[in-house]
């Protein structure tokens, strides 16, 4: 088979809706209700998604298939793929150690959770990515910006102007490319992620935050009757996120709730609330706790495509997130 005749199909570039053959100005106004603001995100689409704009199976199949054919999605050798994977980027944590744990960093078309208890650094990570994501990559960002879905009320901007100004960078500029939202019940932060598409492109977000993914979830869909209606509701809104991760090459970052485990006699008695649904759609999960003295903070990567289970040691300061010094680790309770 010739190279030609292996690559994946040729791309016709179609950069809005209203470009797509088959959409009209009706269509595309129809998509654009359902969240479909993008042909990126249309290309990340199946045909039931479809259904409510009135469109059959078979022209949504072909709307489908041409959103695709644009962003180059179909059947590819694994030696293509190897070459995709070089598109691939890192995003520096501020920290080295738990950058060495993450194999150089956040890695761009897969969504991290960080899980753990109250107080263990969960939405400070968060802060410091949105910062770290502004700087060029030669310092470990991705010259881009961020979006930050807040359902616990977590997010503070004076934070952001500590560890900006820490980087040598604007705050003022910082806060400009963070766009932020609240979002007030699950209903209302699945919608938000849903109609996000436009933003993110518009504004060359490459980090997507949830912080916290399950709070609203734990808390509306209460007792086992309503456990299949919130797992079914998580696993939708973790694939709509992957999509954008991948359709835009952004890192996703979700922060998770635990919840203890009291009939574990042996290992850990606390784990990530969400269940096989969050677990299976997380590429990388880090267990965040707080060391026996101060601001030292104890990782553990515990599942990961490719890379070996470890734990590493960092700190949260004003500056944010930092490595730990050997002044650090021979205080009392040091690691």
């Amino acid at each position: 088979m010739s190279e030609e005749e292996g690559k994946s199909l040729t791309k016709t570039q179609y950069e809005s809706l209203e470009d797509l053959p088959g959409v009209g100005p009706s269509t595309a106004q129809k998509l654009r209700e359902l969240g479909f603001h993008t042909v990126e995100s249309l290309a990340m689409a199946t045909v039931r998604e479809l259904e409510p704009a009135g469109i059959s199976e078979k022209k949504a199949l072909a709307i489908i298939n041409a959103a695709r054919s644009s962003v180059g999605i179909s059947f590819i050798r694994a030696d293509e793929l190897l070459r995709m994977r070089q598109n691939v980027l890192r995003l520096t944590t501020g920290s080295k150690a738990l950058d060495k744990l993450l194999d150089g960093g956040l890695e761009t078309q897969t969504i991290t959770e960080f899980y753990g208890e109250y107080g263990s650094g969960k939405s400070q990570i968060c802060h410091q990515l949105c910062v770290n994501v502004q700087l060029p990559p030669e310092r470990g960002g991705l010259n881009g910006a961020a979006l930050y879905i807040d359902t616990e009320n977590t997010f503070r901007t004076e934070r952001i102007v500590q560890m900006a100004k820490h980087l040598g960078l604007d705050p003022g500029n910082v806060v400009k490319n963070i766009i932020y939202a609240e979002a007030y019940t699950s209903d209302h932060q699945m919608f938000l992620l849903e109609n996000a598409d436009e933003v993110i492109k518009e504004n060359n977000v490459k980090l997507i935050i949830i912080d916290s993914l399950t709070a609203h979830f734990r808390s509306e869909y209460l007792g086992r009757e309503m456990l299949a209606t919130r797992q079914q509701k998580l696993n939708k809104h973790m694939h709509k996120l992957i999509r954008l991760a991948r359709a835009f090459n952004a890192v996703a970052v979700v922060t998770n709730q635990v919840m203890a485990k009291p009939d574990m006699f042996f290992g850990d008695a606390i784990s990530p609330v969400g269940g096989h649904v969050v677990g299976h759609t997380s590429h990388t999960r880090i267990y965040l706790r707080k060391a026996s003295h101060g601001p030292l903070r104890i990782a553990r990567l515990v599942s990961s495509p490719y890379l070996p289970e470890g734990e590493e040691v960092f700190k949260i300061t004003e500056n944010g997130i930092e490595d730990v010094s050997e002044e650090d680790r021979a205080k009392p309770g040091g690691r």
